[in-house]
């Protein structure tokens, strides 16, 4: 893709920031299809793999960007400003594009490097991998796989068994589960995604029936064994990085109603009243409060994310207590989102409810965010547990 000098000298984030702005006329354009038909269509893919935005985490051997993970976070934020499903996806196959770091060169290159549109979905589910002959005999029932119906590769979480059925355990006594990657024509769908937000994630169900994986197209994901890097991003866990992006997403969607309101307030006049919204006092008083609030929250997880990487890089390491302080830091962002788009949504009175409207389906996507595993409030627990001293529970982060 050549790029102009002026872009190459910017930074990276500045410079997939001015990406963004030139796909954000397709997203407007394709809002209510994405809303219709639960899909992202095919010209706005077009303009996504045309100016990289699946392949921010990708390495750079195999055409990505690599970025670190306030970059990726701030540019997630951006395009949910215009498009939740959008930045929903995009953060989903970013994700697993880190996938390409733990393969064999030739199997990343297949799936990524040679293919331009190449993007890999996944969902959690019930799945089990019998070993055989180079490699492992697949049987899955998935869900909310989302931005699958427009990816090339599909995962599934398996966990491996013997002959018998019985999980075959690691030196550690725990069940070894691997990641199978299989082309996408190699599923079955299941139309599920009926949903109140995020319609346009396409999150469906799927079904793999006895098929075959060779062991090479599976990987044990965040296994240092198996990273074949020393790339500092990918010391990170892919979890980590979904946190990053999908507390974007909220942000990005409270920022767009904040937007949308602050237009609104100069020139609707309520019923009953004498002048615009933005003459109210107590109006004033809300949306400042909840520009403090979205901006605070934003401030937070950028601050930390860039001292985490900063240390990272330093050490070699991610260790525990990073972890967690991405899980809080996230999961705060989230929450204060939802917080700030609530207060935004009363203010704008009759306003909000019209699917027309800028404020409805952000809502609906926003609350929709706070509902999936990375906005859970059970996240402050885990962490507020770690602070005190007990042990980590690292199932979550």
């Amino acid at each position: 893709m050549d790029r102009s000098d002026s872009e190459v000298s910017q930074p990276p984030r500045a410079s997939y920031l001015e990406r963004v702005k030139t796909v954000t006329a397709t997203i407007a354009e394709a809002g209510d299809k994405i809303e219709r038909e639960r899909r992202l269509p095919g010209e706005l893919l077009d303009a996504l793999h045309g100016q990289g935005l699946f392949r921010l985490l990708l390495e750079k051997r195999y055409g990505g960007a690599e970025l670190n993970p306030a970059d990726f976070q701030a540019i997630i934020e951006e395009v949910a400003r215009h498009d939740g499903s959008t930045a929903w996806c995009l953060c989903q196959g970013n994700g697993c594009a880190m996938s390409a770091s733990f393969l064999d060169e030739d199997v990343a290159n297949e799936i990524w490097g040679d293919d331009p549109a190449g993007v890999l979905a996944w969902g959690p589910g019930a799945s089990t991998a019998l070993e055989e002959a180079e490699g492992f005999r697949v049987n899955a029932k998935a869900a909310f796989a989302s931005g699958g119906r427009h990816a090339t590769w599909i995962g599934t979480h398996a966990t491996v068994v013997d002959s018998s059925g019985e999980p075959v355990r690691n030196d550690a006594g725990r069940k070894v589960v691997r990641t199978m990657l299989l082309p996408a024509a190699a599923i079955e769908w299941e139309d599920i995604w009926h949903v109140v937000g995020l319609r346009g994630t396409a999150s469906d169900g799927y079904v793999v029936d006895d098929k075959h994986v060779p062991y090479r197209y599976s990987l044990l994901r965040d296994d240092a064994e198996e990273r074949r890097t020393d790339r500092p991003l990918y010391l990170f866990r892919q979890t980590n990085l979904y946190a990053c992006g999908f507390s974007g997403v909220a942000l990005g969607l409270a920022q767009g109603m904040l937007d949308a309101f602050a237009e609104l307030a100069t020139t609707k006049v309520p019923r009953y009243y004498r002048n615009p919204l933005s003459q109210n006092a107590v109006v004033q008083s809300e949306f400042a409060r909840a520009s403090i609030r979205l901006n605070a929250a934003r401030t937070f997880v950028q601050a930390e994310l860039d001292a985490i990487w900063t240390k990272v890089c330093a050490s070699g390491e991610l260790s525990v207590a990073e972890r967690m302080r991405i899980r809080l830091a996230t999961t705060h962002a989230i929450h204060e989102a939802k917080a700030a788009a609530d207060t935004i949504y009363d203010a704008a009175g009759s306003s909000a409810i019209f699917t027309s409207g800028p404020f409805e389906r952000r809502f609906r996507d926003l609350h929709t965010v706070t509902q999936q595993a990375q906005g859970r409030r059970a996240h402050y627990e885990t962490v507020g547990a770690f602070m005190l001293g007990n042990p980590p529970d690292l199932s979550s982060v």
